[in-house]
């Protein structure tokens, strides 16, 4: 995938508009953060974007060598981790990545044993999800995301539940595998999140002519 294009998008539940008049480009090796604080439907515009959601108005677009994807196709070249993604409380950490191998590879540098040495889980193979701590979930979920070869990435709020040490190892994550990606991150203004994103949209910026739909 190099290109994500938004034409006129915009997202409403019940009668209360999240966004509108949104048109974007989105386009590879490039990164960009969308801003807004919590409860404004930043994260609703990512899952809008990764087409976890659909757009109630407008268009959205995804191309791949300048030729359009079917919606089909698309979840072979994204990634995403969000704080609402759970992982299976009653796998392992080797049944975890195998099960995430069956649907993305990682890069091909990079085996079982590699990822789960970057993830600084090496003690935790065989133990349950259920057991690990906050901050190893996030770190597994973060690896899976950003470690899996996939041409665009979507992270809401990747610092949530890491420790100083967390967040960066994460900076050292993202920005040894940033190339050759479309990166979108969600954020409350933490600058250790999106440290690397040289754009911006403040999703406020799409409220302001974004009056409750009246239903009659």
């Amino acid at each position: 995938m190099d290109k994500i294009v938004l034409e006129n998008t915009a997202k409403r539940y019940a009668k209360e508009w999240v966004f509108r008049n949104l048109s974007y480009t989105f386009v590879k090796d490039n990164a960009y953060v969308i801003l807004g604080s919590n409860g404004s439907g930043k994260s609703t515009l990512l899952q809008v974007v990764s087409s976890a959601l659909s757009p109630s108005k407008g268009k959205l677009l995804y191309y791949d060598n300048d030729k359009p994807l079917e919606h089909e196709e698309i979840y072979k070249h994204i990634s995403l981790n969000a704080p609402y993604m759970e992982l299976p409380e009653e796998f392992s950490l080797n049944e975890v990545i195998d099960f995430h191998l069956k649907f993305k590879s990682f890069y091909p540098s990079i085996d079982k044993e590699r990822f789960i040495d970057i993830c600084y889980l090496s003690e935790a193979k065989d133990k349950i999800i259920r057991n690990f701590s906050s901050g190893m979930k996030q770190r597994l979920k973060l690896g899976l995301a950003i470690l899996s070869e996939s041409s665009a990435l979507f992270l809401d709020e990747p610092s949530s539940n890491l420790d100083k040490e967390g967040i960066e190892w994460y900076g050292k994550l993202i920005d040894q595998y940033k190339k050759d990606r479309i990166i979108v991150v969600c954020s409350n203004r933490i600058d250790s999140e999106y440290f690397f994103c040289n754009e911006q949209i403040v999703i406020e910026d799409y409220k302001k002519k974004a009056p409750k739909v009246i239903v009659s």
